[in-house]
C-alpha cells in the first residue's frame, strides 16, 4: 500500500513545477500522469513564449503570476539549465483600430509592472526586426523565447532530485474520501482527512490531492467535490519552419491585440533557431483534437506572410496543434480568470482550473501559491511543515555536442568517445546525448521522450536518418524487444512483428 503526503494529478508544466515547490519540504510527494512522459499536452504544444503580461486585467491571477514569472525567469532558467533568450517583441499594427488597441493595452501593461514598453517608429521597428510586417509597432523588451518542453523536463528532473516520484501511465478513475474507521483498518496514520486515489493501474492514499490536469482538470476536479467549471475549447494550428528561415527572424513579432487582449497568427523564433507561424483558432469539443485541417493551415499561411515577410512553403518541416481550455461566463461567453480553487467540505485539496496561456510563464507563481494553501491549511490544522536543509534547486542539463566549441568537442570526445558519433544529421545530436537522454531521471522510455531531450528527429528530416538508429541503442540499453517500444503513448506502438519474418531451412 502505497501512502503519500501530496498527490498531485498531472505531469504538465504547471503539475511539474507544483511537485518542484512542494520537494522543498519535507512531504512525501506523487505526480499521477495518464500519459507516458512530461509535457505530452498542451504543455508542449504552445508558442513557447515568455510572456510579458501587458494584455491581462489588472488585478487578475493571470497578470499577476505573469508578470511574477516573467521578472524571475533569467535566474530560474539558469538553476534549470533551461534554453532562453530574452529578446523582446514587437507587437505591430496595420490600421489606426489596431494603434488605439496597441496604446491600450501599454497603459495596462505598465499598471501590470511590465517594464520598459515603448512605442518605435518604422525604422526603428524596422532595426529591431527587418523582416516584421506592419506600419508601426510597440516593443517589449521584458519577452522572451525559451523551450517548454525542456523547461517542463527541467522542472521535473528537479522534483524527482528533490525526492518527489513520478507515475506515468496512470490515469486517475476514482478520488474518495476516506471514513476514519477506513484509515484505521488500512493502518492509516496521518491525522485529518485523507483520499483515496484509484488509478488504471492501482490505487494510492494521500493526505493531499492537487488537481493540475490540464484539458481534464474541470473532471478531475468533479471527482474531488467541485462544481464544474465552464469552459470553451480552443485549437490552433503551427507551422515548423527549418533553420533557413530562422536566420531571417530574431524578434517575435505579434499582430496587435484584439479589442479583448487577443492575439491571432503571429511568427516567433525558438530558442533553437527554428520559427513557430500560428496559431489560428477556433472552437473545439475534444481536449485532444490534435488533428490538422487544410483550410485551417491555407489561412494560416496568408496570415503569417503579414506578420513574417520571409514565409515561404519551402521552409516548411512540420505542423502541429495547440489546444487552450479557457474559463469563461456561461451566458457571455467571456473568457475569465484563471482559478485556483478550494473548498472547506473538501478539505486538503486543491484544484487548479483554466490554466491556459500563459501558463508556461505563469507556471511556478501558481505552484507557489498552491503550495502556501497546503501549507496554511497545515499550520492551521496544528502541524507545521518544515523545509527540506538539502534542497537543490539546480539541475544539469544534457550537454549539447551542437553547442560545443571545437576545442570542447575533442574534450568531451577524448573523455567519451560516443560524442564522436552523430546520431542526428540534422541537429548534430551524438551518441552520447542519446545515451543520456534513454537512462534519464524520470525513466521515461518512448521515442517522443528521446526526442524532447535531445532535439534529434527535429530537423530537416524529421527523423528519416536517425530514427532507426535510436530505436536500435534503445532496444540494446532496455533489454526490450522492438515489439515494447511506442513512440509516444500507450497503444502508440513502433514496430508490431516481422515484414518479412525468416524463413526456416532456406538457403
Amino acid at each position: 500500500m502505497e501512502q503519500y503526503d501530496v498527490v498531485v494529478i498531472g505531469a504538465g508544466v504547471v503539475g511539474c513545477a507544483i511537485a518542484r515547490e512542494l520537494s522543498r519540504y519535507q512531504l512525501k510527494t506523487l505526480v499521477l500522469e495518464k500519459e507516458l512522459d512530461v509535457a505530452t499536452g498542451n504543455s508542449s504544444r504552445n508558442t513557447g513564449m515568455l510572456h510579458a503580461g501587458f494584455t491581462y486585467k489588472l488585478g487578475t491571477l493571470r497578470a499577476q503570476c505573469s508578470v511574477e514569472g516573467n521578472q524571475e525567469f533569467d535566474q530560474v532558467s539558469s538553476e534549470l539549465g533551461v534554453p532562453f533568450k530574452r529578446t523582446g517583441k514587437l507587437v505591430v499594427g496595420f490600421t489606426e483600430h489596431d494603434k488605439q488597441n496597441i496604446l491600450r493595452f501599454k497603459a495596462n501593461g505598465e499598471a501590470n509592472g511590465v517594464k520598459g514598453i515603448r512605442m518605435v517608429d518604422p525604422e526603428e521597428m524596422h532595426r529591431i526586426e527587418p523582416n516584421a510586417g506592419g506600419n508601426f509597432a510597440m516593443y517589449v523588451p521584458a519577452s522572451g523565447i525559451l523551450d517548454p518542453m525542456q523547461y517542463t523536463i527541467a522542472l521535473a528532473e528537479n522534483a524527482c532530485k528533490n525526492g518527489a516520484k513520478f507515475s506515468f501511465g496512470s490515469r486517475v478513475i476514482g478520488i474518495r474520501a476516506l471514513a476514519e474507521a477506513e484509515k484505521q483498518a488500512l493502518g492509516l496514520t496521518a491525522k485529518g482527512r485523507m483520499y483515496q486515489v484509484t488509478t488504471d493501474r492501482g490505487m494510492v492514499y494521500t493526505r493531499w490531492v492537487i488537481n493540475s490536469a490540464g484539458a481534464y482538470a474541470v473532471k478531475i476536479g468533479q471527482l474531488m467535490g467541485y462544481p464544474a467549471v465552464p469552459q470553451i475549447g480552443t485549437k490552433g494550428e503551427y507551422y515548423v519552419l527549418d533553420k533557413k528561415a530562422g536566420a531571417f527572424l530574431k524578434t517575435p513579432v505579434y499582430p496587435a491585440p484584439n479589442d479583448r487582449g487577443g492575439f491571432v497568427t503571429h511568427a516567433t523564433p525558438t530558442v533553437d533557431g527554428n520559427i513557430l507561424v500560428g496559431p489560428d483558432w477556433y472552437t473545439t469539443t475534444g481536449p485532444e483534437d490534435y488533428a490538422n485541417q487544410k483550410q485551417s493551415l491555407d489561412r494560416l499561411f496568408q496570415d503569417g506572410q503579414k506578420m513574417f515577410k520571409k514565409m515561404q512553403r519551402k521552409y516548411f518541416i512540420r505542423n502541429f496543434v495547440g489546444i487552450r481550455w479557457r474559463n469563461c461566463d456561461p451566458v457571455t461567453k467571456e473568457p475569465l480568470d484563471f482559478r485556483i480553487m478550494t473548498a472547506k467540505d473538501i478539505a486538503h485539496t486543491v484544484s487548479l482550473v483554466g490554466i491556459e496561456s500563459p501558463g508556461v510563464t505563469a507556471a511556478l507563481p501558481l505552484a507557489r501559491r498552491t503550495v502556501a494553501i497546503v501549507l496554511g491549511e497545515t499550520e492551521n490544522e496544528g502541524e507545521k511543515i518544515l523545509k527540506k536543509a538539502d534542497f537543490d534547486p539546480v539541475r544539469k542539463p544534457i550537454r549539447r555536442f551542437s553547442e560545443m566549441t571545437l576545442e570542447e568537442k575533442q574534450e568531451a570526445i577524448r573523455v567519451n568517445p560516443d560524442y564522436g558519433q552523430v546520431f542526428c544529421r540534422c541537429e548534430n545530436v551524438s551518441r552520447a546525448e542519446i545515451l543520456q537522454a534513454i537512462h534519464n531521471p524520470l525513466g521515461v522510455h518512448t521515442l517522443t521522450g528521446i526526442k524532447n531531450r535531445t532535439r534529434s528527429m527535429m530537423g530537416r528530416c524529421q527523423g528519416g536518418y536517425c530514427q532507426t538508429r535510436i530505436t536500435q541503442l534503445m532496444e540494446q540499453e532496455l533489454g526490450v524487444e522492438p515489439e515494447d517500444l511506442r513512440y509516444q503513448r500507450e497503444g502508440g506502438w513502433l514496430f508490431t512483428g516481422e515484414v518479412r519474418p525468416d524463413k526456416q531451412g532456406e538457403e
